[in-house]
């Protein structure tokens, strides 16, 4: 079992915001199901919470029981005072701004789910999971436990035209720019995926983890199926092994296709395609099977070839 608390904040007295509710009924949305639309996680979504007292009582339910996973995101306000980072309420008050992220950190922490997912879109929210801020060693993240923030603790969150940069650029992840070639989404491919839209100049995203396997935030359809993809072991005996082709492979040479080949030089080309396989000596897979040429893995198809030959896809 799965399950995701969202909460969006926009209602600040003093200093409204206009994207957090978009933002987390965005990503609900998205997070609620898989690529193909079964269901992934159970989502309870909560905009414009009014308190601290609801806010956490919120929080400590959702890290409650023994569910595989449970994330929890948050869009809103985010501080930094001298003991550590906030995410703050609408009724803050002086030094008692919200929820310390340390409090978050040690709910997470004595969690019986077994991965915990903490994302932030909120200014300082690097602060989060980091005993150097707050001196608080007992909030360092055990086993489990992964943090995706928009910004380092000194950083601001920014909003674009009524969205938090962080969170369009994490919706555009889940929806496929940071998936594997099986469709697989995690945390780890997320955070890459937007470390390399945000250059030096803007604010920098943060990861911080503690476990052993990353667990899928979400699945989609791959872009090359998996039965053509479980084909590598068969056209490749070995990952630095060529696979010689002949004018037989190409449907286009009506007078010698053979269709076995054909469909052999048909599955080799959607391998190519997704950067597994490059033809040898020529630029087009197509003229190395004009040309009895050959192709080879890339070295990203040699780690799915051994993917495959471990039966881990």
């Amino acid at each position: 079992m799965k399950k995701a608390l969202i909460v969006g904040i926009d209602n600040y007295l003093n200093a409204p915001l206009k994207g957090c509710i978009n933002d987390a009924s965005a990503f609900s949305s998205i997070i609620e199901t898989n690529g193909d639309g079964s269901p992934n996680f159970s989502v309870r979504l909560e905009t414009n919470i009014q308190t601290k007292s609801e806010l956490m009582t919120a929080i400590i339910k959702l890290f409650e029981g023994d569910c595989e996973t449970v994330l929890f995101y948050f869009s809103g306000h985010g501080s930094l005072n001298s003991i550590g980072g906030v995410i703050v309420t609408p009724d803050h008050k002086e030094n008692d701004e919200g929820i310390s992220m340390d409090q978050i950190i040690t709910l997470a922490n004595k969690s019986k789910a077994k991965n915990k997912i903490i994302i932030l879109d909120c200014c300082h929210s690097g602060a989060l999971g980091s005993p150097s801020i707050s001196n608080n060693a007992t909030c360092q993240i055990i086993e489990g436990v992964t943090i995706l923030t928009a910004s380092r603790d000194n950083q601001l969150a920014v909003e674009v035209n009524g969205h938090g940069v962080f969170t369009n650029l994490l919706l555009d992840a889940l929806r496929g720019g940071a998936s594997d070639l099986r469709g697989s989404i995690t945390p780890g491919s997320v955070y890459a995926y937007i470390d390399q839209a945000l250059g030096p100049w803007d604010q920098r995203p943060v990861f911080k983890t503690n476990i052993t396997e990353f667990t899928p935030l979400r699945t989609i359809t791959p872009p090359v199926n998996l039965e053509a993809l479980r084909k590598l072991i068969e056209y490749f005996h070995e990952p630095n092994e060529e696979y010689r082709l002949d004018p037989t492979y190409e449907f286009d040479n009506i007078s010698v296709a053979i269709e076995d080949n054909v469909r052999i030089f048909k599955n080799l080309q959607k391998l190519e395609r997704v950067g597994l396989i490059v033809p040898v000596d020529e630029e087009h897979m197509y003229y190395a099977a004009q040309n009895s040429k050959s192709c080879k893995l890339t070295a990203l198809g040699a780690h799915y070839w051994r993917l495959v030959k471990e039966k881990r896809i």
